[in-house]
């Protein structure tokens, strides 16, 4: 039986998903195991080896969907389990909606993964043809859950490469571009393999010269001034449940202080808070930033709150100056759809489940979009609050280039498990792709400084609370993705599609029906 023999029948006629679909499943779970907190990326690339000799075996697009769904869904749920968490908050009243939130939004991306497999597989029929159409549609299914409905590019394929060397590599191009380089390593080698064993060792070959250059890349310096300037990361563990309930919120806010006024053996020359560190609205909070001033004792404090405007709510970021005044306020802008607000609040408030729409309401307004923060001796940052700092395109919105990067976050929503640590492995990208520091305080961790390479340079653990003091790294030259973003990856993608189209042949449409 050949590569590309009828396979036997299956549900869906000339498909042989009823036996693939749940291996393929299953690769996709071993493939979810590159990311954090895990961080095996040899077991991402087994999943994709193993998907990617499925499709190999389908006659038709439609299997080829089949397939890819079913890997996306695997990998999806085993990546992802942990947005179930915050509906187990108030588990009496939500969780119910966990089981349906992972389900829906496994299924829900498996569809970009679905249309990506069953394109590859209409445009080539196997050999260096598949090998290259493959890895250019599902990277661009990476690039398109980036950008679609406001894009939620969480687990892209490239990040298992996150704490490895190749992770320097979206200094050039991105994470688009290190999820291609992925997909090709595995479909070039898999493809020489069957072809002749000895071509195998060129895309190995290719595949080592991009590691060695990662570890290059790696190791060279990043510029650290003696002086530089010292921040102050506080971290008061206020668990989401507790968080906003009057008999501990004081307690929180109390700790806070504490590591804020906390003595040193060098004075912080910056006090960063965690996302709403403040447990009411700016307009009512005089009393609370006064004692927020006291204890930083003339030291300027960035810190999270919310604030109202003329009737709309915003999830800010704040800067108290020395003298305890507001000098700076920002909003976050990219705001997190059916948690920070109802997309389409009148058509869902008519759904069955309308009463907790309503409930709810519209949530925050967005704010006006990206803009600096000066902070005087220490330069000017990007504030990013929480979930904006998953998303590239936000930071090369900035009307200039930044000293830094400033996220405050509020991970307790995430859990104790992979949410978080997720979370931070984004944020050493960002500074890897920008060549800039990160600084992120986190209410429960992971609290962290990061420099223009992505490593770790002062942190504090999950579920801790306590400060940290550490100098800000410096900034490397701006890096091509900084320049280029994600205009290159398009490219290439566009490129390798072209290079199989003109020799495609024509498969057939699965239409369910037993061949003839």
């Amino acid at each position: 039986m050949t590569a590309f023999a009828r396979p036997p029948l299956g549900w869906f006629g000339t498909l042989f998903a009823r036996r693939a679909m749940p291996g393929a499943a299953l690769a996709g779970v071993l493939a979810g195991l590159g990311q954090a907190p895990v961080s095996l990326p040899w077991a991402t690339l087994a999943g994709l080896a193993i998907a990617y000799a499925l499709i190999g075996r389908t006659r038709t697009a439609r299997g080829a969907g089949w397939i890819g769904w079913a890997f996306g869904a695997g990998y999806f749920a085993a990546t992802l389990y942990w947005i179930v968490e915050p509906f187990f908050v108030d588990a009496a009243r939500h969780g119910w909606m966990a089981p349906f939130a992972l389900f829906g939004i496994a299924a829900g991306l498996a569809l970009f993964w679905g249309l990506a497999f069953g394109l590859a597989r209409r445009l080539a029929d196997g050999g260096w043809r598949l090998a290259l159409a493959w890895p250019a549609c599902l990277a661009g299914a990476e690039l398109a859950r980036s950008y679609v409905l406001t894009g939620f590019p969480w687990a892209l394929i490239g990040h298992v490469w996150i704490g490895w060397a190749p992770m320097q590599l979206a200094a050039w191009v991105g994470p688009v571009g290190l999820s291609l380089l992925t997909l090709l390593a595995v479909s070039l080698t898999f493809a020489a393999w069957r072809r002749r064993r000895a071509l195998a060792a060129l895309p190995l070959a290719a595949g080592a010269a991009l590691y060695a250059a990662g570890l290059w890349q790696a190791a060279q310096p990043v510029p650290q001034d003696p002086g530089a300037p010292v921040i102050r990361l506080v971290q008061p563990n206020a668990a989401q449940h507790l968080k906003w309930d009057p008999d501990h919120a004081q307690r929180f806010y109390d700790r806070q202080l504490a590591y804020t006024a906390a003595p040193a053996e060098r004075r912080p020359d910056l006090i960063v808070w965690p996302e709403t560190a403040i447990p009411t609205v700016l307009h009512r909070a005089g009393a609370a930033l006064d004692g927020v001033a006291g204890a930083a004792a003339g030291v300027p404090v960035v810190l999270g709150i919310q604030r109202f405007d003329e009737g709309r709510a915003y999830n800010s970021l704040i800067l108290l100056d020395g003298a305890g005044e507001v000098a700076a306020v920002y909003d976050k802008h990219h705001l997190v759809p059916f948690g920070e607000y109802v997309p389409a609040f009148e058509l869902f408030r008519r759904l069955p489940f309308g009463a907790l729409v309503e409930e709810h309401g519209f949530g925050y307004t967005p704010g006006p979009g990206a803009r600096l923060v000066d902070l005087g001796a220490l330069g000017r940052a990007l504030p990013l609050i929480c979930y904006e700092a998953i998303f590239p395109q936000d930071i090369r919105a900035a009307p200039a280039r930044p000293g830094w990067l400033l996220q405050i976050t509020n991970d307790a929503w995430f859990g104790q498990v992979a949410g978080p640590y997720q979370h931070l492995a984004q944020a050493r990208l960002r500074a890897v792709e920008q060549g800039l520091a990160m600084v992120r305080a986190a209410n429960t961790g992971v609290s962290a400084v990061i420099d223009a390479r992505g490593r770790i340079t002062a942190s504090l653990g999950l579920g801790a609370a306590g400060f940290v003091d550490a100098a800000l790294p410096g900034a490397l030259p701006p890096t091509l993705y900084a320049q280029t973003g994600d205009w290159p990856a398009g490219l290439a993608l566009a490129g390798l599609v072209l290079a199989v189209f003109p020799g495609r042949r024509r498969i057939p449409v699965d239409d369910g029906r037993p061949p003839a």
